[in-house]
């Protein structure tokens, strides 16, 4: 049965609106290939001390690694903010949160809380003094929401740093169809009422965009 025409026309009218909040995205990096993000070149590549710097990530820090996967970036945030500092590393996949919780317990931290979030809510405590995103953007459905409820975790000179691959190719990362571009992740985090404080270029494969709360 066929729908009445004003009935068509008004979930056209409101399509659009809703559209605008989602983007294409990759299926969720499957846990049983986690191995993949542990090659011994990836310090190398990824140059964890310098975006770390780039956030202002110090001795005490509050921050979270939301996307943590197994928990590559955790370790490091843990080892910088040190004992009197906390990591919340974050993730939507249960088996994501035990790789992890098995690495902090191997490794011997105890500075490291696990947050199992939801697509849309990252379930971040607040007063964090930074966010770090790496190799996540392109799996988030609703990256305005997100980024959202995201800057609200943050202290009021907070920083989210969201590391993602370059659409020029080269190394690892994913195809480049399911790359994207850093002008569609600073418009998002516009309307998520944050500003770019830095578009950074120094990593060999990605790029590093900075945000700050809008004030």
């Amino acid at each position: 049965m066929m729908r009445p025409l004003a009935a068509v026309l008004a979930v056209l009218a409101v399509a659009p609106a809703a559209a605008q909040d989602l983007v294409p995205h990759r299926p969720l990096f499957p846990p049983q290939d986690l191995g993949i993000l542990e090659g011994p070149d990836r310090d190398a590549w990824q140059m964890p001390d310098e975006v770390m710097d780039a956030l202002g990530i110090a001795d005490g820090a509050t921050v979270a690694d939301l996307g943590a996967g197994g928990g590559w970036f955790t370790v490091r945030l843990a080892r910088r903010v040190g004992p009197s500092g906390r990591v919340y590393a974050q993730d939507i996949q249960p088996q994501m949160i035990e790789s992890i919780s098995r690495r902090v317990s191997r490794e011997g931290l105890a500075n490291v809380s696990t947050v199992l979030g939801t697509a849309d809510d990252p379930r971040l405590p607040g007063a964090l003094d930074a966010v770090l995103i790496v190799g996540t953007y392109p799996e988030i459905s609703d990256p305005v929401t997100l980024l959202r409820r995201v800057a609200a975790a943050l202290k009021p000179d907070g920083r989210i740093g969201i590391v993602d691959f370059t659409l020029e190719g080269g190394g690892p990362g994913p195809p480049l169809e399911e790359r994207i571009e850093p002008a569609e992740v600073i418009e998002n985090a516009g309307r998520a009422g944050l500003r770019l404080l830095a578009h950074e270029r120094f990593l060999r494969y990605q790029y590093l965009l900075v945000f700050a709360p809008r004030s």
